[in-house]
């Protein structure tokens, strides 16, 4: 995910909790049980206040200085899915961005590319 914004970190720890519900409360309807069981199986132990973990630990902000360093983040983010065997090319994944980029299909993600 690429980002910009003031309290970065409050942001991302907001995003990340809400998310973890939405997706917990989805597998709870779903009856996804074998999900369930992994997600509490790779909690971390002194995680005490929750029965399941969704998200790694922490975030790694790297600061983006100019547009090569920009379009080479987005390659990364891009073939991610390709290079672990999920599709044969970037666009063929649904949640992508590159889907607004090469086929200007914008019904599952929306894209703010206005500058700051």
């Amino acid at each position: 995910m690429i980002v910009s914004g003031e309290k970065l970190s409050e942001i991302i720890r907001s995003l990340k909790g809400f998310t973890s519900r939405q997706i917990i409360e989805q597998l709870k309807q779903d009856n996804k049980k074998w999900l369930l069981n992994q997600l509490a199986y790779f909690k971390k132990r002194y995680k005490t206040e929750s029965t399941f973990q969704v998200w790694q630990e922490g975030f790694h902000p790297e600061m983006v200085f100019n547009e090569e360093i920009l379009v080479q983040k987005i390659e990364y983010m891009h073939y991610n899915p390709v290079k672990r065997g999920c599709v044969d090319l970037p666009e063929h994944w649904k949640y992508s961005s590159v889907r607004n980029f090469i086929l200007g299909d914008h019904s599952v993600i929306e894209i703010d590319s206005s500058p700051e």
